[in-house]
């Protein structure tokens, strides 16, 4: 049985995924980690920062939190050799090599979005970018999301390139002319793939992608109704990664 102590525990997702794992799963929620005390700790311990645990008591830290609090996690896992799964985004740059640089001394996981169905659905949004002349995301989250846009959207935007590039197709170039309030056309992503971000209350997470082509059109949606569609992922990275140092980036080599 793996022990996980969860950063963020007292966050909505943090709560889910201490709620989630701790459901007839061959996984023990140890810990959760936060400046504010959990509304409910799911039979595990508190503590305000991973210094104040015993890094042989946890076998995974999974961290849900801010991206200054990822790069705290990732020098305390690298430093005591414990296996970490990365879900928080909004990272800088600099953030991310932080990340990256721990992974060269333990097992890393980071993923922009842990739904099962997320990861289909960049796969399938890959498979069909070659076929179409225009593609464009719209990313809808509740309105207390502080990114824009969403990891998920800026790896689909990755994935639609680089399928395209690979079948030997240009960047797309938007072919709009007039532009009367800025920001109108969306983010210009990686390959030219525009990206738009919706904040709402009452949402979660959700996600188009819009495929247009002669006469026809194909959208691939993905929605995320509860927090507890990111649950599964969440188990299959704590169940892969261990203290072997190596990075896996995202969770779409464990979904096959």
């Amino acid at each position: 049985m793996k022990r996980v102590a969860i950063v963020g525990g007292a966050g909505r997702m943090g709560q889910a995924i201490a709620l989630g794992l701790g459901t007839g799963h061959d996984v023990e929620v140890v810990a959760l980690i936060d400046v504010h005390e959990p509304p409910d700790l799911h039979g595990a311990r508190y503590a305000s920062t991973l210094e104040g645990l015993d890094p042989l008591d946890i076998d995974v830290v999974v961290d849900f939190s801010v991206p200054d609090g990822v790069v705290a996690s990732a020098e305390w896992c690298a430093k005591h050799r414990v296996a970490l799964v990365v879900g928080t985004t909004g990272l800088s740059a600099e953030q991310r090599r932080a990340v990256v640089e721990a992974s060269s001394s333990v097992g890393i996981v980071i993923a922009s979005n842990f739904s099962i169905g997320a990861v289909l659905a960049e796969r399938f949004a890959a498979q069909a970018a070659p076929y179409f002349e225009r593609v464009e995301i719209i990313e809808l989250h509740h309105d207390r999301k502080v990114d824009a846009p969403s990891g998920t959207s800026i790896a689909a935007a990755r994935a639609i390139a680089a399928s395209r590039a690979a079948c030997g197709k240009e960047p797309l170039i938007d072919p709009t002319q007039l532009v009367s309030l800025d920001g109108a056309r969306g983010a210009n992503a990686e390959g030219g793939v525009r990206i738009h971000s919706v904040r709402l209350p009452g949402l979660v997470a959700h996600q188009e992608v819009l495929f247009g082509g002669p006469g026809e059109g194909l959208t691939i949606r993905h929605d995320s109704y509860d927090r507890q569609s990111f649950v599964q992922g969440v188990l299959v990275a704590v169940q892969t990664i261990d203290s072997a140092p190596r990075l896996i980036d995202g969770i779409a080599s464990l979904v096959t």
